[in-house]
């Protein structure tokens, strides 16, 4: 069973960047694709941020077109997001997901605030 975590939310101001890390307890090319989303923890709000097949294909959100960038390093069975120029808006709790057939994989999420 493989588990992901997500780690690298904190405070930061508008305008700074964060870079979350997704690290799998087991081999990420098991997966199909893999998403960040953020309100994962509020039921019937997640919010798809971003997406990255196993060819390294991706796709975002418009809100987050042209500052967010996702990217996989299979040697570490890790897939980052980074964050630049981040809003207040951007605030939320952000999961990973990982999607293999028809079944998914869910972190626990972590939070990134975006205040002055």
């Amino acid at each position: 069973q493989v588990q992901l975590v997500e780690s690298g939310g904190g405070l930061v101001q508008p305008g700074g960047s964060l870079r979350l890390s997704c690290a799998a307890s087991g081999s990420i090319f098991s997966f199909n694709a893999m998403s960040w989303y953020r309100h994962c923890q509020a039921p019937g709000k997640h919010e798809l941020v971003a997406t990255i097949n196993s060819g390294g294909g991706t796709n975002y959100a418009d809100s987050v077109k042209g500052r967010f960038s996702i990217s996989r390093d299979n040697a570490k069975n890790t897939v980052y997001l980074q964050m630049n120029s981040l809003k207040p808006e951007d605030t939320a709790v952000y999961c990973c997901v990982g999607y293999r057939s028809s079944s998914s994989w869910w972190g626990r999420g972590t939070q990134v605030t975006v205040s002055s």
